[in-house]
């Protein structure tokens, strides 16, 4: 019988609490849903994994040493599911590792699934934008006309960083005008979306995190009580604020389109092999 196994990949948390609350969840949401595989987890942020050792005595597989102990284990296929929003720094860290098994052969078959934010509706392909802003409906109180609810992601330099602005445009196309999303590292940047509050006569925001995981950035740079934070800038500008410090991972809805995305990739579903994803050279 063919050993198969889905390779669970996430940057990783600090938080043992949140940790159990959304990648644990989403982890076990795959597992019930594909009880033929082996599920296996991996972190690719080595600074976390070093803490979470050192803090609780946990040791935690990189993308690779959990490949390592699969193929060593005998398995032959392998999909690797990222938790990641987008497909950034993070998300082509792992593309690369599993690149490299594919070009070595070291398994049957092994193939990169997608993150959170990938297709759009071209073509053939589903909307995973509108799949996303379905699954936020959900966990959105009910708004008056003077409140907004304001998502924090992280953002970085990658292109795919166009990922924000493009939600935040297709929030806009469906319907929900007083919910906005800005980065902490890049665009949409805080200070766009407080000029659109002000603009909108906003009253209240209530923030969350655009995150997997409710983090450092969710209870420092969101919530925290620093004169920086988003929460303390928006109080001083007059705002009324609520936070929400839930991790996108304990939205249930959330974790059924990483589980629709590990199906999509079993079944092969919407790739045209070398033209949807070329392959990236191998540097070290």
């Amino acid at each position: 019988m063919t050993k198969k196994a889905i390779l669970v990949v996430s940057f990783g948390t600090t938080y043992p609490d949140t940790r159990k609350l959304t990648i644990e969840s989403v982890e076990n949401k795959i597992k019930a849903a594909f009880p033929d595989y082996e599920v296996r987890r991996a972190f690719t942020s080595r600074i976390i994994m070093k803490r979470i050792a050192d803090r609780e005595g946990i040791k935690i597989d990189t993308e690779k040493q959990a490949l390592e102990k699969l193929k060593a284990e005998g398995y032959q296929e392998v999909i690797v599911q990222p938790l990641h929003i987008e497909a950034g720094d993070e998300y082509e860290k792992v593309r690369r590792v599993v690149d490299t098994y594919a070009q070595n052969k070291s398994f049957a078959k092994i193939s990169l699934a997608r993150p959170l934010l990938y297709y759009s509706g071209q073509e053939d392909k589903p909307d995973d934008y509108l799949a996303v802003i379905k699954a936020l409906q959900a966990q959105l109180p009910q708004l008056g006309r003077r409140e907004a609810v304001v998502f924090m992601g992280h953002g970085g330099i990658h292109p795919s960083n166009a990922a924000y602005p493009q939600l935040q445009m297709k929030l806009a196309d469906a319907g929900l005008k007083n919910v906005f999303v800005f980065t902490v590292e890049s665009y949409p940047k805080f200070e766009d979306v407080m000029a659109k509050l002000k603009e909108n006569k906003i009253k209240k925001v209530t923030l969350m995190p655009l995150m997997l995981v409710a983090g450092d950035h969710a209870n420092n740079d969101m919530a925290g009580d620093d004169k920086e934070s988003a929460k303390t800038q928006l109080l001083q500008a007059g705002f009324k604020v609520d936070t929400s410090i839930r991790g996108l991972g304990e939205n249930t809805a959330i974790q059924d389109i990483y589980v629709q995305h590990v199906k999509d990739e079993i079944e092969n579903k919407y790739k045209e092999r070398g033209k949807d994803r070329p392959p990236i050279p191998v540097l070290d």
